[in-house]
């Protein structure tokens, strides 16, 4: 038996807010989702490994445009066509995204190196 969600504790598991999972599903991130007779949405497994996929994009940093672009893509199945347009949009997104852990790096480091001189003055100080 297929267990599934109400958009109250979908939005409640993935953090979204239930405005926000409709929003998605107008806009097309999300392929239309099942109803009940009373037209209440109910959100499968599957959605939601879909979501949280969506959220993994969303917190690097993927434009909603590129994440619409991907989400149309997968729509057209596994095609050579398709998976190959889909490898490469996340190949240049896991490029992006590497780039910027790196400058984060780079910035840790000179945020570290101000502690360590803040540390060595107030010792300093304190003597």
């Amino acid at each position: 038996m297929t267990h599934f969600l109400t958009i109250r504790d979908a939005a409640a598991l993935t953090g979204l807010t239930t405005h926000t999972l409709r929003y998605y599903e107008r806009i097309g991130l999300l392929d239309p989702v099942g109803r009940r007779d009373n037209s209440h949405r109910l959100y499968s497994q599957q959605d939601l490994t879909w979501i949280q996929f969506l959220l993994k994009l969303k917190s690097t940093g993927l434009p909603v445009r590129e994440m619409l672009r991907y989400a149309e893509l997968r729509r057209a199945g596994n095609t050579v066509e398709s998976m190959s347009a889909r490898r490469a949009l996340l190949a240049q997104h896991t490029q992006e995204v590497q780039q910027t852990i790196e400058a984060l790096q780079d910035n840790l480091r000179v945020l570290q190196a101000k502690l360590v001189m803040y540390d060595g003055m107030l010792q300093d100080a304190v003597a």
